[in-house]
């Protein structure tokens, strides 16, 4: 079955860090762009950190720069989201979407990342 799967979410305090999980089931994965999103309920969805196929080149919205990175494990079919130095604004459901060109979208369902004291 063709699906991507994120896991990683939880609650954690202001300062803390998660890592996001990825993964990517019944399909090649490495030549996708991978992109990081995140949304609150009655919000638009936020671009939050991108990374391309082999080139894994990288993008981040201003407001993740030097908390958040991304980076791609291709043999484990997996892209991560290290998050340092979380902050309440960052609390929300993080999605990922795989996008190669010719080829469907692929959207995870989300996980929920909370920051709260």
């Amino acid at each position: 079955q063709v699906q991507l799967v994120e896991s990683g979410g939880g609650l954690v305090q202001p300062g803390e860090s998660l890592t996001l999980s990825c993964t990517a089931y019944g399909f090649t994965f490495d030549t996708y762009a991978v992109t990081w999103y995140r949304q609150l309920p009655g919000e638009a969805r936020e671009m939050v950190a991108s990374i391309t196929g082999r080139s894994s080149t990288m993008n981040y919205a201003e407001s993740v720069k030097g908390r958040f990175t991304i980076s791609r494990e291709n043999a484990k079919n997996t892209v991560y989201l290290q998050m340092n130095n979380l902050k309440p604004e960052d609390t929300g459901i993080y999605s990922c979407k795989a996008a190669q060109m010719g080829r469907p979208v692929y959207w995870g369902r989300g996980t929920q990342v909370t920051v709260s004291a």
